[in-house]
């Protein structure tokens, strides 16, 4: 039987944040070692040295029998890889391939296709390990594959759920086997799902954008009773400062200077270069200008957050370095008709404090748990 530790601890291990943070998503999401991960850090000095150093790791821990990190250090190996990369695809399957045929060969996960418009969403069940309680759906944002949801997967199997993880337009197999680019009408690929098993009476687990697409699903699927976003942005465009938004504004209606310039920015700046450079990606796009209007729909506006009514718990890092903790406000506050909204904000004490709680991914679990817990009992 597969079982996971969530170690306690955000570890400085990197002076580049976004470096430091994806050492530490992995070893805090149960799949790495600490050690691997900081003897990775010590040999990579910035992103284009990324890619091998991980490979390294995962061939050998693949050398020592181990399994389980192989898989997610090819994983990790694969998210900073350039998509025009030609090992982009390599490693991706790769890590399909070990995630499915050794390192959880032998734990029940099914694997399903959920018809989807005119193609397919990719789709995993996970059964109740205990007397059944309900079911939870779980999905992440942006560029996140399903599998690394995984470890989540099986801590609400052991309580007694059945849990169903998909991937939307935009992510994994859906973007890369499907062709489906992002899109920030949720309430499609998810009633394609709940179609597909029959579901009713749902938890909604968004995690990261995720957070964002869980509630503009709930405000249209009343099928979902109660939701779950770890991390949310509210919208994405006022995530800076006020004047830093007010500029982008501006540039987006003047494509022949933003172009030009992100163009430049991305030449001297490698994690924007890396960003931006996925958001062309997941929403197939290749110009930065037409990526970015596909993120300014994002917004509070198409949220829809007035005609969300389910109960809400809502998880954020007080010191997220992707969202400033005012968007967990915001969000609270647009959520005037939910029949009840639960805010958490994790603190650096609880070691909760980053982006999707990374650092303690088991207190973040023990909370939705413990929450998910109430709200059936009030049924």
């Amino acid at each position: 039987m597969t079982s996971f530790t969530f170690p306690v601890g955000y570890i400085k291990m990197h002076k580049v944040k976004i470096i430091d943070f994806q050492l530490n998503r992995w070893y805090s999401f149960g799949y790495a070692r600490l050690e691997d991960m900081k003897e990775a850090a010590e040999r990579i000095r910035g992103l284009s040295d990324w890619k091998d150093e991980m490979v390294a790791q995962a061939e050998k821990a693949l050398a020592k029998n181990r399994i389980i990190n192989a898989t997610f250090y090819i994983r990790a190996a694969e998210f900073f890889t350039h998509p025009s990369d030609p090992d982009k695809d390599i490693l991706y399957n790769k890590f399909k391939d070990l995630f499915y045929n050794k390192a959880f060969r032998d734990s029940g996960i099914e694997r399903f296709k959920v018809p989807y418009l005119t193609s397919y969403l990719p789709a995993l069940k996970i059964k109740s390990k205990a007397d059944l309680k309900g079911n939870i759906v779980i999905h992440g944002g942006f560029d996140s594959y399903m599998e690394e949801f995984y470890s989540f997967a099986n801590y609400f199997s052991d309580l007694g759920y059945d849990v169903y993880i998909f991937e939307g337009p935009g992510q994994g197999a859906a973007l890369k086997e499907y062709g489906l680019s992002l899109t920030y009408k949720w309430e499609i690929p998810l009633k394609a799902v709940l179609d597909y098993f029959n579901l009713n009476d749902v938890t909604l687990l968004g995690i990261s954008m995720g957070g964002w697409l869980c509630f503009r699903a709930a405000a249209y699927e009343l099928r979902i009773k109660r939701v779950i976003a770890s991390s949310i942005a509210y919208d994405y465009m006022k995530i800076p400062p006020l004047y830093i938004e007010k500029f982008a504004r501006w540039l987006l209606k003047h494509p022949r200077i933003m172009e030009p310039a992100a163009r430049l920015k991305m030449k001297l700046m490698p994690q924007e270069n890396w960003g931006a450079v996925n958001l062309m990606y997941i929403t197939k796009n290749t110009s930065a200008v037409e990526a970015s209007k596909v993120m300014l729909e994002f917004n509070e506006q198409n949220l829809k957050s007035e005609l969300v009514t389910q109960d809400v718990l809502i998880l954020t890092g007080a010191e997220d370095h992707f969202i400033p903790l005012k968007m967990h406000y915001m969000q609270v506050n647009a959520l005037k008709n939910a029949r009840s909204v639960t805010g958490r904000i994790f603190t650096q004490e609880e070691q909760g404090q980053n982006h999707c709680q990374v650092g303690n991914i088991g207190l973040a679990l023990k909370v939705m748990s413990d929450w998910i817990k109430v709200k059936e009992s009030l049924k």
